[in-house]
């Protein structure tokens, strides 16, 4: 921190921090920072509040982000941070630790749904053969999205030898409970179709290992195809983030952390 003033300078907070000085410009152009002072000769002179919401943002932009509820309430945080309401910026943070945690059990109650279904257990009980839009009906999904799986080999459906229109039986409806429920919790199609070609090969152990592990090959993975590690990773932050804005009121009201 600079010796002759209480001012800091860019450079200091992107060294603090550890950032490029351009990104706490950047920061402060799109009002991710609060509104900040120019000395006469034009340099932007920030403070320690400038400080913390520089903290804040950088814990909340920096990495992946399972899904964009998740994101938009991790970016609310710094907007709120930002207009100087604390109190409100705590009470939101807790809130985003909650729906973090919220999403983790979405997520490991669909896991079991396919546990339960991968050995053996009837996850539906249909009778007689549904074409494509009754099947889409009595799912809640639309015909492109049943196509869709059926073209990214998530599931093979028998067609009808007379007119060539699939058949939906009991054993592709359960198969595609377990996928709906997967997908609508967060996992990727990439990730479903890994643990479902483990699955069609006989392999039914560690299938939550193969929902959470991109194939070696891969050259890029997004957050949903390990989804269950990138939620224990946000579940970290979310911690981390409360802790901090825990610091800063506490060191903003002279209390010790």
């Amino acid at each position: 921190m600079p010796s002759k003033s209480n001012f800091l300078r860019t450079s200091d907070l992107a060294r603090i921090v550890g950032v490029h000085p351009n990104t706490v410009r950047r920061y402060a152009e799109r009002g991710i920072l609060p509104p900040v002072e120019r000395s006469p000769s034009g340099y932007r002179r920030f403070t320690r509040r400038h400080l913390d919401c520089l903290r804040l943002a950088h814990l909340v932009y920096n990495g992946q982000y399972p899904g964009k509820a998740i994101y938009k309430s991790g970016v609310r945080i710094v907007q709120v941070a930002a207009s100087g309401d604390l109190g409100g910026t705590l009470e939101l943070a807790y809130g985003h630790l909650a729906l973090v945690r919220s999403e983790r059990d979405q997520a490991d109650v669909a896991a079991r749904l396919l546990e339960r279904w991968a050995f053996g257990a009837p996850v539906d009980a249909t009778h007689q053969p549904l074409q494509i839009g009754q099947a889409a009906k009595l799912l809640g999904v639309s015909i492109d999205i049943l196509r869709n799986w059926d073209r990214n080999g998530l599931i093979d459906v028998p067609r009808d030898p007379a007119n060539g229109y699939r058949r939906y039986g009991a054993q592709e409806i359960g198969r595609l409970r377990v996928i709906r429920m997967l997908s609508r919790a967060g996992y990727s199609l990439s990730a479903i179709l890994r643990m479902l070609t483990r699955l069609d090969r006989g392999e039914t152990t560690d299938l939550r290992a193969a929902l959470d592990t991109p194939d070696p090959d891969d050259s890029a993975f997004m957050a949903s195809d390990r989804w269950i590690s990138t939620l224990v990773e946000e579940e970290r932050r979310a911690h981390t983030l409360i802790a901090l804005v825990e610091e800063i009121i506490a060191n903003q009201s002279g209390v010790a952390a």
